[in-house]
């Protein structure tokens, strides 16, 4: 049963790299047995302040939240579902240390391949190197985009697209976390939710 569950996490990420770009057959199986497979436990850390981000990773199953605690109060930035690439990308990026954290809100199961991994099949295909930076531009304008609606958008607004776009979130994730998302307190999104009649 595990192994089945392994090969189709495996074909999802598969058809998930493939969406960014083609690419051969033959190189795509080589590195996808590259990927270490790691299932986190709900409240598991993956990535702490203070530790070398040396991975990216791809989400099979589960939620991931990042986020940093400011005097005592965790803000989050995002939340990666299943069938997203993710990492803490500045600190991916440059090689310094992690300012935040990365979290499970529920059992997860994600895919990790190291950078050095990494930049040795962009320089073996020129397809998996497209592949690499589309991916990490993605990531990029996932954080970009939820800055730009907390300065633009309204509570209400920020509220109402959530629901639209992401309504599973609602579902798996305690509302204190979305209340943080949304640059809210749990108090504020309560009140909302009840203006609303969704809560």
């Amino acid at each position: 049963m595990k192994t089945a569950d392994t090969n189709t996490h495996l074909e999802s990420l598969k058809s998930k790299i493939l969406s960014y770009t083609r690419v051969d057959d033959i190189q795509l199986d080589y590195w996808l047995q590259v990927y270490q497979k790691i299932e986190l436990k709900k409240g598991e850390v993956l990535i702490a302040p203070g530790q070398l981000v040396k991975h990216f990773y791809y989400v099979a199953q589960g939620c991931i939240y990042y986020y940093k605690l400011e005097e005592g109060e965790q803000k989050v930035l995002e939340f990666y579902t299943d069938d997203v690439f993710f990492t803490d990308l500045l600190a991916y990026v440059k090689g310094t240390y992690s300012n935040y954290y990365l979290k499970a809100s529920e059992d997860t199961i994600v895919y990790a391949i190291q950078k050095s991994d990494a930049e040795r099949s962009f320089e073996k295909s020129h397809q998996l190197e497209r592949f690499g930076r589309l991916s990490m531009q993605e990531a990029f304008m996932k954080i970009f985009t939820r800055v730009e609606r907390l300065s633009s958008k309204s509570n209400e607004e920020r509220y109402l697209r959530l629901l639209e776009k992401r309504p599973d979130l609602f579902q798996r994730v305690p509302q204190y976390l979305i209340a943080s998302y949304l640059g809210l307190t749990p108090v504020g999104l309560s009140k909302i939710r009840k203006r609303l009649g969704k809560g």
